[in-house]
């Protein structure tokens, strides 16, 4: 059982190694080393759903991946976010804030990026479903995100 979930953490969206979006088709935010390296020790490597907001924008569905992702080998631990959402620009230098809610599954190597891209489509849909939930719900309203929130409604 991971203890530490749900874990809130927040930092700047840094460049990483510009796959996510560009193999892929699905953009994702990657962590700077500083807040990977402050990630409690019992939540381990692998795939997990939670929610997310950008600068001051709103809460929404993600999904991210945390560890060396064997597929592309990396050699440096990543926290990667995948905002389910459709932002018209990329967000680099921006702050994310997410809250880490839950675990689908552990890391894998695949195959293909195709047997990969079906494996994220599919975490997505499992996130998707996951946050619907009540008690998930709840934590979108969480405090944590009111700081993303209050310079919008401060500013009208």
């Amino acid at each position: 059982m991971m203890r530490s979930l749900p874990y809130f953490c927040r930092g700047e969206v840094v460049r990483g190694l510009g796959r996510g979006s560009k193999e892929l088709g699905i953009p994702t935010a990657n962590f700077p080393a500083s807040v990977v390296e402050h990630l409690p020790a019992d939540i381990s490597t692998g795939i997990y759903y939670g929610w997310a907001c950008l600068g001051n924008g709103d809460v929404h569905k993600m999904v991210m991946s945390i560890g060396w992702n064997p597929y592309f080998k990396n050699t440096k631990k990543s926290m990667e976010t995948h905002v389910i959402h459709k932002f018209k620009e990329d967000f680099y230098g921006a702050t994310l804030s997410v809250v880490l809610v839950g675990y689908i599954r552990p890391e894998k190597n695949y195959e293909s990026l195709d047997a990969l891209i079906a494996a994220i489509k599919s975490d997505i849909e499992e996130a998707e479903r996951r946050l619907d939930l009540p008690d998930h719900q709840k934590l979108k309203q969480d405090n944590f995100f009111r700081t993303c929130t209050n310079a919008i409604v401060n500013g009208h």
